[in-house]
């Protein structure tokens, strides 16, 4: 241990000296330091984008800030936010901070019990909704609350004041400017910013208390990790609700960027290849869902062209991305598929592009390897909600990008691997003030010594880089009482063009067995090559050709496993899990309880003698 602690001191950058010690002080350092008409924000407005300058955007979020003061908010109220990415919402973070009062983010797309729950637990003054969408889901819940919070909408919704109309509304004068001073001086870097509700992949959302200290010493601790001048563009989509994207949202802020939120989710690409971002920051699923993109237009190539597209994409997953063992007639093969194949690739995301930052799960180090190959580098990145969240990350700065691994812790952090379960626990400034009016969880999370125990297992490799090989509360026992870690497997079979999700079962079982997504694409044309009419998903997957092709995918990926690890038997599903119906958390995670759930009489059947 001690031998991984100083391999990690050495590798270490100084954290951002000028950073505030509150999040909304980031606003009036971006117009001193970055200039008043430089572009904060911005986002797709009817096919045109809608920029806001510095300037007029701490002007808005200074009128609401009174608008709420003028509603009875100060300090400790909790004041709730359910909306897409859009500018307004940074408005009211910011708003609501100033004042003291706390923001509470809430998914859009939660399940309606989740909505109930986080809303009375919460029990917010002031509700901000999108739309009237949203306000109908939630519209019986604030109904039936002890006391009603008043609602305001983003967009226009009857019968409701939007944000627009409260800040009409709002007279600005001296007095009341020196009143949101008033309340500005008040706010303690101790005291509690946002409470953000976990996913809830194992039961109910926890209400995680953020304070200013925790999350700007996050942003002066991983921001320097990632050198960037003040002109890159970023464009955004992961959901602000989430504590990843909000994090690194606040870092761009600090470093003068200007964040461009896509319209949806279906035109990421279409409003990268438009803006042309330096960087952005995703989620491996994402990046999975842009690789298969590439890889289906790849397949519709013919003679040549195809054979070139293959041996590039080849030669690429082969990529050394620590540039250790690349000798020159590698470099040389490499240049050409840039050449010929890559640089299409590059263009698509804009043709700028330098780096992307992933978090928030494992990504196949395929990919890693792959996009570094491409020039195109991704870095990721470890945390969780409780710790700000980052608390380790591959590095630019340091010049340490290695597939696999989440990098070196960072220095706000100290970092211990539990001996005996190998539990990773940590401790330092970005961990959590504990869990909202829940002393018995806090206490269960931290311990006496003040080590937040993040729930992963991990370990430090031979170059001091930090790998996470699975969640304590995932990993089973068969029956004969080996331990089996499923994200260790499921992240190795996510490698395979023909899975696009997998969750491995088998818990007091005499062997591991799983449920596959096909990733129906990739079946398609797999299908075509095989001569087989493809016809729907549900009559492809009961198709005897399709799961012998499946069976034999699942025995190339078995033999990295132990025998007490390979996948015996197999499931294959005709469609993808989704948010909607519970399976995935707004971040995109599984939630193993809900699909196991689901496909009960499946995983009975794979284990029936």
């Amino acid at each position: 241990m001690e031998k991984e602690k100083n391999r990690n001191k050495k590798k270490a950058v100084q954290p951002f000296s000028d950073i505030p010690s509150r999040t909304f002080d980031l606003l009036p350092r971006f117009v001193e330091k970055y200039g008043k008409k430089k572009v904060m924000f911005a986002s797709k407005v009817d096919g045109e984008w809608k920029k806001y300058i510095s300037r007029d955007f701490v002007k808005m979020t200074d009128t609401i800030s009174q608008g709420l003061i003028g509603l009875g908010v100060g300090k400790g109220d909790r004041v709730a936010v359910i909306s897409n990415n859009c500018p307004q919402w940074n408005m009211v973070d910011f708003a609501v901070q100033q004042i003291g009062a706390i923001l509470v983010p809430i998914y859009p797309t939660v399940r309606q019990s989740d909505f109930e729950h986080i809303l009375n637990h919460a029990d917010p003054k002031i509700v901000f909704v999108e739309g009237s969408l949203l306000h109908k889901k939630i519209k019986g819940i604030l109904d039936a609350m002890p006391v009603r919070p008043k609602e305001f909408a983003f967009n226009p919704v009857e019968g409701m004041m939007t944000l627009r109309g409260l800040m009409v509304s709002v007279k600005v004068d001296k007095k009341s400017l020196a009143n949101l001073q008033v309340h500005k001086y008040a706010v303690e870097p101790s005291d509690v910013a946002t409470i953000i509700y976990t996913s809830g992949t194992l039961g109910t959302p926890k209400g995680v208390m953020l304070t200013h200290y925790n999350l700007m010493s996050c942003v002066a601790h991983y921001g320097p990790h990632y050198p960037v001048p003040s002109w890159h563009k970023v464009v955004s989509f992961l959901p602000l609700s989430h504590i990843y994207e909000r994090s690194v949202l606040y870092t761009h802020l600090y470093l003068g960027n200007a964040t461009y939120y896509v319209e949806n989710f279906g035109t990421i690409m279409r409003d990268i290849a438009d803006i042309k971002p330096e960087h952005f920051t995703t989620v491996p699923r994402v990046i999975e869902k842009v690789y298969n993109g590439i890889v289906r237009k790849g397949d519709k190539l013919k003679g040549i062209k195809k054979r070139v597209f293959v041996w590039a994409f080849k030669l690429a997953e082969r990529y050394d991305e620590t540039e250790t063992k690349i000798n020159r007639t590698y470099r040389f093969k490499l240049y050409w598929a840039n050449r010929l194949v890559f640089k299409d690739v590059r263009k698509a995301f804009g043709g700028r592009l330098e780096f992307i930052i992933s978090g928030g799960a494992s990504l196949q180090p395929r990919l890693v390897r792959l996009f570094a190959a491409m020039n195109i580098p991704i870095i990721e990145g470890y945390g969780l909600t409780e710790t700000s969240p980052v608390i380790a990350t591959n590095s630019l700065a340091l010049g340490i990008i290695k597939a696999g691994t989440v990098g070196v812790p960072c220095s706000s952090v100290q970092f211990k691997i539990d001996p005996e379960t190998g539990e990773i626990l940590v401790k330092g400034s970005p961990v959590m003030k504990g869990y909202y009016k829940d002393e018995e969880q806090t206490k269960i999370a931290i311990d006496a010594e003040g080590y937040f125990h993040t729930g992963d297992i991990g370990e430090f490799d031979e170059d001091g880089l930090l790998k996470i090989t699975g969640r304590m509360k995932e990993i089973f026992k068969d029956s004969m009482g080996k331990y089996i870690s499923p994200a260790l497997i499921e992240n190795r079979f996510m490698e395979s063009p023909f899975i696009n999700s997998i969750m491995v079962v088998g818990e007091n079982q005499k062997f591991a067995a799983a449920l596959i997504v096909p990733n129906f694409e990739h079946l398609k044309v797999w299908c075509e090559e095989s001569h087989i009419s493809y016809t729907t998903n549900a009559e492809m997957i009961k198709m005897k050709a399709v799961n012998d092709r499946f069976r034999k995918e699942v025995d190339t990926y078995n033999k990295f496993f132990g025998d007490y690890e390979k996948i015996k038997r197999f499931e294959l599903l005709d469609h993808e899990w989704t948010i909607d119906d519970g399976e995935m958390t707004p971040s995109l995670k599984i939630r193993r309880k809900i699909i196991a759930e689901h496909y009960k009489d499946l995983i009975d059947g794979m284990f029936a003698e």
